[in-house]
């Protein structure tokens, strides 16, 4: 009996082993990341809006030196901005809360003591929240209802904590980079050529040439048609609840925005 002997054959195997590896790993890939991207937390970075509406935000977490002039150029532009301030903050400076309070600002939170809440527990994330809530109502007379993580540093369970204590995180689409201590010109720069509607533009309280840039970039969104309102004003919270979604670049979505079955927008 002849035994046929098939040449190449077990490079042939082997070679056909090797690709249905590949394949099963690109496959086994796609599905981790997409489950990933989907399982993924994400604050709110800036809000689908046809309108031209963006916010002002401020983080105050040390000095207090340029409070009050941005409190008073904020006034001359008739612009109301938010203010995220570090509990610690709120309780060495309660006449700067309070100034901000009178003058129709927004005060949030921006923690109790600035950690890093990657590296607490979800119950001390809490705990923090509470405490920060706690220190800045009592400067301002208003429990905040929006945080700012700080460091701007979240995970999926830091977002998660801070819902279910009933707040909502946000970041920013736009940093202005005042706190690199950049000149006026171009912190001006970076924000101008990067607004769009629905922006969160992110600056502090205590940078070193925040005040000579922000009239120029009032003046510039105004006369670029913008309104500036406060974040609270900006997202989708307290008028539609929880009907939103919130996409991989930490856009918002409302309901009504996004499109039907059918391609129409939902009414």
């Amino acid at each position: 009996m002849k035994i046929r002997v098939w040449k190449r054959s077990v490079p042939g195997i082997a070679a056909c082993v090797f690709a249905l590896c590949l394949v099963g790993y690109a496959l086994a890939y796609s599905s981790f990341a997409g489950a990933y991207a989907t399982d993924r937390q994400l604050p709110i970075y800036c809000v689908d809006t046809q309108q031209k509406t963006c916010s002002v935000s401020f983080d105050a977490a040390w000095g207090n030196e340029d409070t009050q002039a941005l409190i008073d150029i904020l006034g001359k532009y008739h612009v109301k901005a938010t203010f995220f301030v570090v509990g610690d903050w709120a309780e060495k400076y309660p006449e700067s809360v309070k100034a901000l309070v009178d003058a129709g600002q927004e005060v949030m939170s921006h923690s109790n003591h600035h950690d890093h809440y990657n590296s607490l527990s979800t119950e001390q994330i809490t705990a923090d929240l509470k405490a920060s809530c706690e220190r800045i109502q009592a400067a301002s007379g208003t429990a905040p209802a929006l945080i700012r993580c700080p460091y701007g540093e979240y995970d999926n369970h830091v977002i998660a904590a801070i819902r279910q204590y009933g707040m909502e995180p946000i970041q920013w689409n736009i940093d202005s980079l005042d706190w690199k201590g950049i000149s006026a010109s171009e912190i001006t720069q970076r924000v101008v050529s990067r607004i769009e509607p629905g922006s969160i533009i992110l600056f502090h309280n205590a940078a070193k040439h925040t005040p000579e840039a922000l009239p120029g970039i009032l003046e510039n969104l105004i006369s670029k048609g913008y309104t500036v309102v406060p974040i609270s004003q900006l997202i989708c919270r307290g008028q539609c609840g929880k009907d939103y979604t919130i996409d991989h670049t930490g856009k918002q979505i409302a309901a009504a925005a996004r499109p039907a079955a059918d391609g129409r927008t939902n009414p």
